[in-house]
Order: structure tokens, then C-alpha cells, then sequence
């Protein structure tokens, strides 16, 4: 196979893990001959110290001429100002748009070799293995905004054709897993979830019967994240829940520095990134953990370029690293060694070797 990535590295510790998943790709290319090439385009706010732009017209280019895109992490201090007229956050908004990316897909696993590292007692780990299913492209991060002297709102606004789409992506993944589906939304509170759930059920009992369907309000779901983890196999929920609900889900992992995501739409070309932020603390010093760019990397393998062998070749070297021992800073237990970004990328590149 010939494709062409787009990388974005972005800001803080972007770069570092960006480095370390190219690296894995290009690896697991070599072993299974394929020919994977590679732009590199400026985003969030190293795009607006370039130019003023979070997402520059080339880098829009960049990234519908590719077969896919890879994404590090934006934002930062220096442009952390909330009233500035242009932040880093508004190019990774526009980039989802721009490519229509509207299911965001995240897979939670626990790995039994770093139970010690989640804040949970063991027992509640064992068998956690689940996917959330976020909207991405509708509700109130994208409404209509206002604001005065004295008062300021965030329209949220869902159409039924979203709801409709998102509900089918999450469904038919849940009929590949354990045919079991959670819809979550607040629908005792909001409009806008009295839709989601009357168009949830509707689509679920006359096209996915064969579903174990639950539905939760989300603050009941944040309290059963953590009281009975493994009870969950998709989470299908909109925009704002889902980005909270899946930062608590991290620490059921252990790190935020473990957790891959993949944001499909229509076509083939989707977004892949790390569900961490840019952790601009620890920027420039070599200890970033790469491990859920590089497993961004494997999604982008299954998703956009169809090489499930591949994708299972990075996912399980990471598996055999972290077995063996390896752990970056965020993982490592008092007085335990940590391997740097580059070593922990460099253990993974041998396991596929």
C-alpha cells in the first residue's frame, strides 16, 4: 500500500509524541511493505505565532490530500488568554469540521500490568474494555455564542440526522463486541437530550434488536464509570458529555497518556490523536508517554488504511512493552526506573522489528 499522512504536530508535547508514532508507523510499513509518506503542517498556536491562523488554508489543503491525519496536541500558556479573539482550540474545531469528522471513537482498556498505576481498587479493573462513541461536530461546543457585559450563552442545538448517525456508528460497533449499548444524556433536564434519547430508541428497536441497550443521565454514568467499569462495553453520548466522561475513563487506564482516539466521518480520511492535552509542564524534556499517539497510530492502521495485521502488530508490541516492564514517568511507581519519550518509543520500534 502507497498513502500519504499528514501529520500536525501542534504544540507542547505534540511534536514528541507525534515523532514517536511516525516512527511506529514507519516501522510496521517496512515489515509489511507498504510505502506510508508523510507532510507535516503547522497547527493550533504554533500556527498562530506563524501566522495568525490555528488552521491555515495550507494546512486545510494538507489534510483533505491525505489518505489520513495524524494530530499531536494544541494549546499552551502563551495563548491560554479565554477572551483572545483566536486560540489554539479553534483549529482543532475547524480541522473536525473541515473534514467532516463527526464519530469520535475511544477505546478504554485496562492492561492488567498497570492496575497499580488507576486511582481504582484492583477488583474494580479486571475485564474493563470498552469504546465510547462521542459526537463530535454538534451540540454546544459548535452553537451559537454570545456575550455582554452581563451575561454570555452557549447555544446547544442537535438535529436528528446527527443523532441518527452517531447512534448507527456506535450500534454497529457494539454488534462486532459484546452486543451491549449505553446511551447517555441528560433528558430529564435538557431538550436537547429528550431528542437524543426519543431518536436513540427509535433507531436502536427498529435496527439494532439484537442490542443490550441501557440508558443512564451522565451524572449517573460518571458515578457507574467507576463503580462497575467492566459492566460497559459502548458508550454512545453527545459532544460536551463525551469529552468529560472519557478524560474520567483515563483513570480507569492509569494515564491520559495511554488513551488513543480516531474521529471518522463519511470517508476513509480520519483524525487521529491522543486524548491528552499538549501538558505543556512537561514540554521539551523527554518524558512525555508516546504510547497513546502510537496507538492512535494503530487506529488510523484499521480505520483509514484498512490494515487490521498492522494495527494488531503496534497495538500488541505495546502490550509486550509495557509487560516487560517499560514505563514512562506518568506510569512508573515510586522509586521505579522511567524510560524517556525516545526509549519508550525505541522499545516499542524493536518489539515489531
Amino acid at each position: 500500500m502507497d498513502a500519504l499522512i499528514a501529520l500536525l504536530p501542534g504544540d507542547g508535547i505534540g511534536p514528541e509524541v507525534i515523532a514517536a508514532a511516525r516512527s511506529a508507523l514507519e516501522a510496521v510499513g517496512k515489515r509489511g511493505g507498504h510505502r506510508f509518506r508523510f507532510s507535516e503542517s503547522l497547527i493550533g498556536g504554533a500556527a498562530i505565532d506563524a501566522c495568525g491562523d490555528p488552521l491555515p488554508p495550507e494546512t486545510t489543503k494538507a489534510c483533505r490530500d491525505s489518505d489520513a491525519v495524524m494530530l499531536g496536541a494544541v494549546g499552551g500558556p502563551k495563548w491560554s488568554d479565554p477572551n483572545a479573539p483566536v486560540r489554539p482550540e479553534q483549529g482543532l474545531l475547524g480541522l473536525r469540521a473541515e473534514l467532516a469528522v463527526f464519530a469520535n471513537l475511544r477505546p478504554v482498556r485496562v492492561n492488567p500490568h498497570l492496575t497499580a498505576a488507576s486511582p481504582l481498587k484492583p477488583e474494580l479493573l479486571a475485564n474493563v474494555d470498552m469504546i465510547v462513541v462521542r459526537e463530535l461536530t454538534g451540540g454546544i461546543y459548535f452553537g451559537e455564542k454570545h456575550r455582554d457585559e452581563t451575561s454570555a450563552s452557549d447555544l446547544c442545538t442537535y438535529h436528528v440526522y446527527e443523532i441518527e448517525r452517531i447512534v448507527r456508528v456506535a450500534a454497529e460497533l457494539a454488534m462486532q463486541r459484546r452486543k451491549k449499548l449505553c446511551s447517555v444524556d441528560k433528558a430529564n433536564v435538557l431538550e436537547t437530550s429528550r431528542l437524543w434519547r426519543d431518536t436513540t430508541d427509535r433507531v436502536l428497536a427498529a435496527e439494532f434488536p439484537e442490542l443490550e441497550v441501557e440508558t443512564l443521565l451522565v451524572d449517573a454514568a460518571a458515578m457507574h464509570l467507576l463503580s462497575r467499569p467492566a459492566d460497559f462495553d459502548v458508550i454512545v453520548t453527545e459532544n460536551m458529555f463525551g469529552d468529560i466522561l472519557t478524560d474520567e475513563a483515563s483513570m480507569l487506564a492509569g494515564s491520559l497518556g495511554l488513551l488513543p482516539s480516531a474521529s471518522l466521518g463519511a470517508t476513509k480520511c480520519g483524525l487521529y490523536e491522543p486524548i491528552h492535552g499538549s501538558a505543556p509542564d512537561i514540554a521539551g524534556q523527554g518524558i512525555a508517554n508516546p504510547a497513546a499517539c502510537i496507538a492512535s497510530a494503530a487506529l488510523l492502521l484499521r480505520h483509514s488504511l484498512e490494515l487490521e495485521e498492522e494495527a494488531s502488530a503496534i497495538e500488541d508490541a505495546l502490550d509486550a512493552v509495557i509487560a516487560d516492564g517499560c514505563r514512562t514517568a506518568d506510569l512508573a511507581a515510586p522509586g521505579e526506573p522511567a524510560l524517556s519519550t525516545s526509549e519508550f518509543s525505541a522499545a516499542v520500534i524493536e518489539q515489531l522489528r
